[in-house]
Formats: C-alpha cells, sequence, structure tokens
C-alpha cells in the first residue's frame, strides 16, 4: 500500500497522507507556520478522527523530517516580523508559547537582540505613536506607559523609552 492509499474499509471521503501533506505544503508555501499552528488548521479544515489525526501525525513528521516545516526557521521569522512591528520581547515570547514553539527556541532567537536595542525600539514605537515631546502630565505618562506594555515591553525597556534625556 502506497503512502496516499487509505486503510482499507476506511471511508473514502477521508483525507490520504498525500491530501494531507499537499494542504500542509499549501499553507507553508504563504508563510512559515509552527508545528502546532500548522497541525490546528489541518484539523479545522479536516477533522480529528482517530485515522485522520493518525495520517495527519505522520504527514507533518513527514515535512519536518524533509525540512519543509520548522519551528526553528518559524520562530526567526516571526520575531522579526512582529518586532518590525513595534511589538516588544514579552508580548513576543507570549505569542509564541501559543503557536507552540519549545521554550529554547523562543529564548534563543529573542536573545539574539541586547537590551538596548529592545529600549531602542521602545522609544521608536512611543515616539511614533506620542511624539518626541516631554510629557506633560502624569495621566499621558501613565497612558503611554500603558501603550507600552499592552506592545509587550519590559518595565525597564518602558522607563528607558520614557526618559525625556532619550529624546536630544
Amino acid at each position: 500500500m502506497s503512502d496516499s492509499d487509505a486503510d482499507p474499509g476506511s471511508d473514502p471521503a477521508a483525507p490520504t497522507r498525500a491530501d494531507l501533506r499537499l494542504a500542509a505544503m499549501n499553507l507553508l508555501a504563504r508563510r512559515e507556520h509552527s508545528a502546532l499552528e500548522l497541525r490546528e488548521k489541518l484539523v479545522r479544515r479536516f477533522g480529528e478522527d482517530p485515522p485522520v489525526a493518525e495520517r495527519l501525525d505522520e504527514a507533518l513528521a513527514g515535512l519536518a523530517r524533509d525540512n519543509l516545516q520548522s519551528d526553528e526557521r518559524f520562530a526567526e521569522a516571526f520575531v522579526t516580523m512582529r518586532q518590525r512591528q513595534g511589538k516588544g520581547p514579552m508580548r513576543i515570547d507570549q505569542e509564541l508559547r501559543q503557536k507552540g514553539v519549545a521554550d529554547g527556541l523562543i529564548a534563543t532567537y529573542l536573545g539574539q537582540l541586547d537590551e538596548d536595542t529592545w529600549c531602542e525600539l521602545a522609544r521608536d514605537v512611543r515616539q511614533k505613536r506620542f511624539g518626541s515631546e516631554p510629557v506633560e502630565s502624569r495621566r499621558d505618562r501613565a497612558k503611554q506607559q500603558r501603550f507600552l506594555q499592552y506592545r509587550g515591553f519590559t518595565h525597564e525597556q518602558i522607563r528607558s523609552a520614557m526618559d525625556e534625556r532619550s529624546f536630544s
């Protein structure tokens, strides 16, 4: 029996390993996906009946073995993309965890940027949103701090971004 053949007696409409692999490759052709994210998308499309789930796991393992799906590539691309969007390390960390990326990969790719780079990004994000004028009121200062906190910057990075001397 070939990889694409269904089990004897199974539902003829059920997707084969080849169907699942092709659907996964189509998703991967658009952008990198984590293994968990890819699995969730395919489960939504094809269901999770026991024979389908088994074929899906086999197809995903084959994609990883063939280096067509890589959590490392996904983490690297995701960190770069989110940093360009002005997101901080805490937010990126949380999002990667939700996508099933291993802690070691998260630490590796977030750790490639030093604290000064994150502080500079926080300053740039603040300046782009609120301008470079000094903050006049406590209310405005709190508003800007909440914005940066929501973006995922640490307290130290926010403190650095709010330091008026950093705008001279």
